[in-house]
């Protein structure tokens, strides 16, 4: 990830907004931008112009065999989370190809026990 802050795609946004709108998904602010949880857990957003989603082991080496420039999502440097890509436009370009990866991402943090808050 570039070490100079971008600004955030209202665009990507927007875009999200409109592919989650069904109750099972809520939606907060994570690195001054949305992310989308499911089951409590974080599974997609959008850090500043590129979208994030969380995936399995199996899905994480399926994407990255399909697409060359797929990387782990790093919101700051030397940070990675581990189970994170940031996808490409190829990706969220193509509506039903970006369904399934969402698709694959909702349903892999939907099995994850939710985190027990902090008392």
């Amino acid at each position: 990830m570039n070490p100079k802050w971008q600004k955030l795609s209202i665009e990507l946004e927007e875009l999200l907004d409109t592919m989650l709108n069904f109750n099972n998904v809520t939606k907060r602010r994570m690195f001054s931008s949305q992310a989308y949880f499911a089951n409590g857990n974080m599974f997609v957003g959008v850090f500043e112009d590129t979208i994030f989603l969380r995936l399995s082991e199996k899905d994480r080496e399926l994407i990255k065999d399909q697409y060359n420039d797929i990387e782990h999502f790093e919101p700051l440097e030397g940070k990675k989370m581990r189970e994170y890509l940031v996808i490409t436009e190829q990706i969220f370009g193509n509506i039903q190809e970006f369904e399934k990866w969402l698709d694959k991402s909702y349903q892999y943090a939907s099995k994850i026990p939710p985190k027990k808050r902090k008392k």
